[in-house]
């Protein structure tokens, strides 16, 4: 991944987490690692484990934010959340949210849409 990828993505999680928090979440933990994979943001919706994948684009030439997290993506975020309640003796819900941030062509906010319950587990 390059460094302005790299950017774009950081910018789009803080992004992210400020809207969050504006909801309510409980940031946990922020970009989870394991064997499997990653997860960007852990955070308490109430009384349900969240796990949240962001997805930054700038324009829509490669379409939304959200059309990223194709099934590959899916299975991935599903195997890091197993791994993490493995982890941490968790016996509660849980759910994966998508995070889509979209920038206009001068990288400023256009959209920071919540999606809960993105991906079924």
């Amino acid at each position: 991944m390059s460094t302005r990828q790299q950017r774009l993505g950081a910018f789009g999680e803080e992004v992210a987490v400020r809207r969050l928090q504006e909801l309510g979440y409980r940031v946990l933990e922020r970009n989870y690692r394991c064997a499997v994979g990653e997860i960007d943001i852990v955070a308490m919706d109430g009384e349900v484990l969240a796990f949240v994948e962001v997805r930054t684009r700038r324009g829509d030439r490669m379409g939304t934010p959200e059309e990223s997290v194709g099934p590959r993506k899916q299975r991935k975020m599903i195997e890091v959340a197993q791994t993490y309640v493995a982890e941490r003796g968790y016996t509660g819900e849980w759910r994966l949210d998508v995070v889509a941030v979209a920038l206009d062509a001068r990288g400023r906010v256009e959209r920071c849409e919540v999606i809960a319950n993105a991906v079924g587990a």
